[in-house]
């Protein structure tokens, strides 16, 4: 771990990131070069104390996770990724069609979706970055480890993951993240991580297994997602998806029609979410 060079580099790219780079408006007083640290902190979802001591070439050597989130709060694009993972005396994560790692140019647009429910996912349905009102409504799906990463496992796998949706709606979500599966199990075949998933749920979900051997094929995402929340309570929400082929990711975002009472429950949701991203910083 070469300490001083990793507190250079983080200094640098911390300097050259922009407030209007992640959303947020310069104001008249900040004389700060590029972002402070406790918004990079927030960023990367990690205390100020420990990003700081970093840069201040103190500390423990961060952890493969630490690095991979430091990765996409500095906006890294992957060259950048993998000089960071070496400096801190990791080996940077091997290069392939597809990874976990979120572009620059993603999550641009992730930014500037802060009041909106948005989040770029994989193609197992493993949720990579979210917007605050995303977080607020499904929770932090970035916390999960393992198979439970994926949406479609949890859906059969993790009661609690079907909260969100009105439990009429649920057979009609199950068929449809059986489909899911399914089309990334083809495109990738045997020994695949789908693979290994849909064997895992054929032997542990029997309501999965018996929508498996229907066959059912669907290749468009829902357009309308009806979604519950405790303390707003029901939404309609149009679902709109953004593709990023290179990366195999997509970009998932929610909105309501004007006018209506989900889009004053969509704002409410908003605030809760800014509100909670708030308290979480502060702890």
């Amino acid at each position: 771990m070469d300490r001083a060079q990793l507190a250079d580099f983080l200094r640098r790219r911390r300097e050259a990131l922009q407030p209007e780079d992640i959303g947020l408006s310069r104001g008249p007083r900040r004389r700060t070069a590029g972002l402070r640290r406790e918004e990079v902190a927030a960023l990367c979802d990690m205390s100020v104390d420990y990003y700081s001591r970093l840069e201040q070439q103190r500390g423990p050597q961060p952890s493969e996770q630490m690095i991979a989130a430091i990765a996409r709060g500095l906006r890294l694009t992957l060259d950048e990724r993998d000089h960071l993972f070496r400096l801190a005396g990791h080996t940077a994560p091997a290069r392939a069609q597809r990874t976990d790692h979120v572009s620059p140019g993603m999550l641009r647009i992730l930014d500037r979706l802060a009041d909106t429910p948005a989040q770029v996912m994989t193609e197992l349905g493993e949720t990579l970055a979210q917007t605050p009102v995303a977080r607020a409504l499904f929770g932090d799906e970035t916390a999960y480890e393992g198979e439970l990463r994926s949406v479609g496992y949890r859906w059969f796998m993790y009661p609690p993951a079907r909260d969100v949706y009105p439990v009429q709606d649920h057979p009609m979500h199950s068929r449809a993240f059986t489909a899911d599966i399914r089309a990334v199990y083809v495109k990738h075949g045997p020994g695949s991580r789908a693979a290994r998933m849909v064997d895992a749920l054929l032997v542990g979900s029997p309501e999965f297994a018996a929508l498996w051997e229907a066959h059912e094929v669907r290749n468009t995402h829902m357009l309308e997602k009806r979604l519950q929340h405790p303390e707003v309570g029901i939404l309609d929400l149009a679902c709109q998806v953004l593709v990023d082929p290179d990366q195999g990711q997509t970009l998932l975002v929610l909105t309501a029609q004007p006018g209506t009472d989900s889009y004053d429950r969509l704002r409410l949701l908003a605030v809760i979410g800014t509100q909670r991203m708030a308290m979480e910083a502060e702890s």
